[in-house]
């Protein structure tokens, strides 16, 4: 597989980028989705996220992370792979949490990357049901990244929405 995953961290973050592809890969090796697809993660400090946080979701906070997908079908430029969208990862929000729930910071920043990519495939956790199959797609992401699923439910506890 030769998904295109693009990992932007500008402010030099201290990041494993190779780990958090391979997160995204996962996700989309689980699914149906062409091998040429691409994404972006991209880090960003937390005044950032607060910013895009409060305009496209109407909520003045940070938060750790926010999926931007592209237009469905994905986007197909010419000679281009499909674009499925971006996510924005808020590291110090992200660092933060990973040290308050005591998980290691690699973990939880994969966790975020699964996660994302999952809402940029469709997921998402609004109703029981719908929260029931991501989750389910998420636990076999983690699982198969030798991450333990119990990283999910204290974090999802600890800020209730996306």
């Amino acid at each position: 597989m030769s998904f295109e995953i693009d990992v932007q961290n500008e402010s030099g973050y201290l990041i494993h980028v190779p780990r958090l592809q391979a997160a995204s890969r996962q996700v989309l090796s689980q699914h149906d989705v062409d091998p040429n697809t691409s994404l972006s993660v991209v880090f960003v400090d937390n005044d950032y996220i607060q910013n895009l946080n409060r305009q496209f979701r109407e909520v003045d906070a940070p938060t750790d992370v926010l999926s931007f997908p592209a237009d469905a079908p994905p986007v197909e430029l010419d000679d281009e792979p499909p674009y499925i969208g971006d996510l924005v990862i808020a590291y110090p929000y992200a660092s933060a949490q990973a040290a308050r729930e005591g998980h290691a910071l690699d973990d939880s920043l994969s966790l975020l990357v699964v996660h994302g990519t999952l809402h940029l495939l469709g997921y998402d956790h609004d109703t029981p049901e719908n929260r029931a199959e991501m989750w389910t797609a998420q636990d076999e992401a983690l699982t198969a990244l030798g991450i333990s699923t119990a990283i999910v439910p204290s974090l999802e506890e600890a800020k209730h929405d996306e």
